[in-house]
């Protein structure tokens, strides 16, 4: 009996102790008993169906079934390819499946595109290695981005509320000028605005303010960005990104 009356009362076991005392805990076990129903999800009454999983009606992978095999069996290992470290010839196999890709463009191995046909990369951008653009929707970069190694920019997500878990998809635009850093993940609908930085392994699940950088999870604001020099200096020639790539 008082080992019992000594030990940690939970909704377990509230209601299993001896018969003595009872007369103790009777109105509290009734208590909690309904306390703990209100709380208490009905069994089975919830699932998520994955096997009725489908993809939006309007969404569409944007190019014709032989394309995606060819991207995907032979382009796509071509541009991660270590055995092919040329930025220029990266470029230019991205720009034959449809990306929309500037000048002096500095592709490191190891990024990989989902769908070359929704990219679009302005001059001067540097893609660090093991960058991820997972591209259901459309990225744009502006000039002068730096995505470091190992970004992710997710353009989708899931609807957690429908048991169907049905896809998501949102728009990834990144302004000149602006820093992902290393690991770091921007979510779909997203918007980088110009010169941000988001911080090593952060994660933007909302735009970003211009020339304001960000760290944490999700980003917050930690202070304003401010270029060393003259307007004239160009945003690359002080861009501390260089050592990272």
């Amino acid at each position: 009996m008082q080992s019992m009356l000594q030990s940690p009362i939970s909704p377990e076991n509230i209601c299993e102790l001896p018969l003595l005392s009872c007369c103790y805990y009777g109105s509290l076990c009734k208590t909690a008993n309904r306390l703990f129903s209100l709380y208490r999800l009905p069994m089975g009454s919830q699932s998520v169906q994955l096997a009725k999983y489908a993809p939006s009606r309007d969404y569409t992978p944007g190019a014709p079934l032989w394309k995606q095999l060819l991207w995907f069996y032979v382009g796509s290992g071509l541009v991660m390819s270590y055995w092919l470290p040329f930025s220029g010839l990266k470029v230019k196999l991205l720009r034959a499946f449809g990306a929309a890709i500037g000048s002096d463009v500095r592709i490191k191995p190891g990024v990989q595109v989902k769908f070359p046909w929704r990219l679009s990369v302005g001059d001067s951008c540097w893609l660090g290695e093991q960058v991820w653009i997972d591209n259901l929707a459309p990225v744009t970069l502006e000039h002068d981005v730096c995505l470091s190694q190992g970004v992710y920019l997710c353009t989708g997500n899931h609807d957690w509320s429908q048991p169907t878990f049905d896809l998501c998809i949102g728009h990834i635009y990144i302004e000149h000028s602006a820093w992902i850093g290393a690991k770091a993940v921007v979510g779909p609908g997203v918007t980088v605005g110009s010169g941000a930085v988001l911080g090593l392994g952060s994660t933007a699940s909302r735009s970003l303010n211009s020339w304001t950088i960000y760290a944490g999870h999700p980003a917050e604001p930690i202070k304003q960005r401010e270029i060393k020099g003259s307007q004239a200096d160009t945003v690359r020639d002080v861009n501390p990104a260089g050592d990272l790539i």
